[in-house]
């Protein structure tokens, strides 16, 4: 879910309650496209967060400090010559805009007291940050946007600021039922459309919600809708509007086994099969939300260069595999020409020559075949071409059978890397995949004297519910370092079975498994299926087994093991009930 309205508006309440009156001590510009305040008021001190990035643009008080470039950018050094330890007057939100405004007071040049507006607009690609007079003359922006670039609005310093009406939406707070239930019955949309394409600040996340609080399903189409389901919605909608205006929010998070699903202001009924959390602030909220994705976007663009290296070798194998599958079909027809030969040798000589083809029994299966023959040899010379024939394909055959057991391993391996991309979540963590790529020779040594990075990346560490460790390797080296030389012989090792995925190990700490609980059980095995290519799944088999039955393929690829004895179980893709140690 996006920032909508009713989220900038729940954030406008939360900052005018804790920096309105405050003054600016720091102003950084850690990102193109973002700042960040420091806001002293009275005895607290808060940091704002305001984010203009079009794929991600935010807004909310956070405790973490981002690093700052070496020069500021000249934005944010006129931001410091003007605002600069101004107070802040007021935080308004036009409307249910996407917008907030904040109004500095601050002394100019001349000592003279005089107020500019520091304007956030979080609109997807259109976001931006700008600085304007009290004149609302647009004095600078963090994003420049010229004529050529938007024919609604130019952002340029020197020109005035307004909010460009192209949507021709309603304001919402100031709509009446009436209104509402006479803009249901002229058209035919579905329900959930309307209210998020002709009304500002609604979300199609929030438009669900409406329809669900007034049982309605927002895919059904208005002209469908009787008269008193348009009074009801039009009933929920004002309620959803009158918890605005009151300011009655109650930020939370919903998630689902995979993770968090969405986030709202207010109250989320209309996915029932979700946990939901509550939170003290809209802030807390998308710190919580945002903060790991914005982490895994972040990780993910710095993982590309691995991530095309991976797939381009994965791409590879594939192919060669499917040709290798096709050569080896190919071969399944030599025994056939072994049987040839021997038929000739068997039947061929009463043969008259130049004969093109024999007719004989095949005494391996009681059928009479027909056998092709070359006219211009003799019945003994064409047995001995069948039985090369026989023994060449006899050869393909032993050579591809080892050559698609190679490749199959090559697939799986990088699977597996692919995998340990997909869970990486620091930079640590992408260089120690990179080690191992180059290890593995799919990139480049630097030089004769390249060594391992030392930067250390450590393996995820849960407790479970009912106190014991649990540890998850990320990628394939840390796989074979936990199984082999942290786990004891008695720990517990689960896998996602037949599928690339985290190796997992349970400290027992020496309990037999049998006076382990099983929620234990159940708790692990959701990890390893959370922590594998099935996470997408409903239910993912798992095997597992002590460790010490778990033995390591001898020249195989890093994390690669075989196992004889074990038990196995179905799980869901879950962390509930378990505590990350960071």
């Amino acid at each position: 879910m996006a920032l909508d309205g009713i989220v900038i508006a729940c954030m406008a309440k939360e900052m005018r309650e804790k920096i309105v009156g405050g003054r600016i001590s720091r102003i950084a510009q850690p990102e193109a496209d973002a700042l960040m305040l420091t806001i002293k008021n009275q005895k607290d001190t808060w940091k704002l967060l305001l984010s203009a990035n079009a794929s991600l643009p935010l807004v909310y008080f956070t405790e973490s400090t981002k690093q700052n470039p070496m020069n500021a950018p000249s934005f944010c050094m006129l931001l410091r010559k003007h605002i600069g330890g101004g107070r802040i007057v007021s935080v308004d939100q036009p409307g249910l805009e996407r917008i907030l405004v904040l109004e500095i007071e601050h002394l100019n040049d001349m000592g003279d007291l005089c107020r500019k507006k520091l304007i956030a607009e979080f609109m997807g690609k259109h976001s931006n940050l700008i600085f304007c007079d009290d004149q609302d003359t647009i004095l600078d922006s963090i994003k420049h946007i010229p004529l050529s670039v938007s024919s609604v609005r130019e952002v340029l310093p020197g020109r005035h600021y307004f909010i460009p009406d192209t949507m021709h939406k309603k304001d919402p707070l100031s709509l009446c039922g009436e209104e509402l239930s006479a803009d249901l019955a002229a058209g035919s949309q579905p329900v959930s459309r309307v209210l998020y394409t002709r009304y500002t600040g609604i979300s199609p996340t929030m438009a669900e919600e409406i329809c669900y609080r007034a049982r309605i399903d927002g895919s059904s189409y208005t002209d469908s809708l009787s008269a008193q389901e348009r009074a009801r919605l039009a009933r929920s909608f004002v309620s959803v509007m009158e918890t605005v205006k009151n300011g009655a929010f109650s930020p939370c998070i919903l998630s689902d086994r995979t993770g968090p699903v969405e986030f709202s202001a207010i109250s989320l009924t209309y996915l029932p099969a979700c946990e939901r959390k509550d939170y003290a602030s809209v802030s807390e909220v998308l710190d919580t939300y945002y903060s790991s994705r914005e982490e895994a976007n972040r990780i993910r663009q710095k993982s590309a260069d691995l991530r095309r290296i991976v797939q381009t070798a994965l791409d590879r194998d594939r192919k060669k595999y499917a040709l290798q599958l096709k050569q080896l079909k190919d071969t399944e027809k030599r025994d056939r020409f072994r049987v040839y030969g021997e038929l000739i040798n068997t039947y061929g000589y009463g043969l008259p020559e130049g004969a093109r083809k024999l007719e004989a029994l095949n005494y391996y299966t009681g059928e009479t075949v027909v056998i092709p023959l070359d006219g211009t040899k003799t019945p003994q010379e064409n047995a001995v071409r069948y039985f090369e024939k026989y023994e060449k394909l006899k050869r393909t055959c032993e050579a591809l059978t080892e050559l698609t057991r190679e490749t199959k391993e090559e697939i799986d391996y990088l699977e597996s890397v692919s995998s340990s991309l997909d869970i990486a979540r620091e930079e640590s963590d992408l260089v120690q995949i990179k080690d191992e790529l180059r290890e593995a020779g799919l990139v480049k040594k630097r030089g004769p004297k390249d060594k391992k990075s030392k930067t250390v990346s450590l393996p995820f560490h849960y407790v479970s519910s009912d106190g014991f460790h649990i540890y998850v390797g990320k990628n394939n080296l840390q796989n074979e370092e936990l199984t082999f030389h942290f786990a004891s012989g008695s720990d517990l090792w689960f896998h996602a079975k037949g599928i690339p995925g985290s190796h997992v190990i349970v400290k027992t700490d020496g309990q037999p498994k049998e006076a382990l609980p099983d929620r234990l059980f159940e708790e692990a095995a959701g990890l390893a299926a959370y922590y594998s290519k099935g996470r997408g799944s409903d239910k993912v088999e798992i095997d597992y087994v002590e460790k010490r039955q778990v033995k390591k393929v001898n020249g195989g690829k890093p994390g690669f093991v075989i196992y004889h004895t074990n038990y196995s179980m179905v799980a869901s893709p879950s962390l509930s009930g378990l505590q990350e140690i960071r």
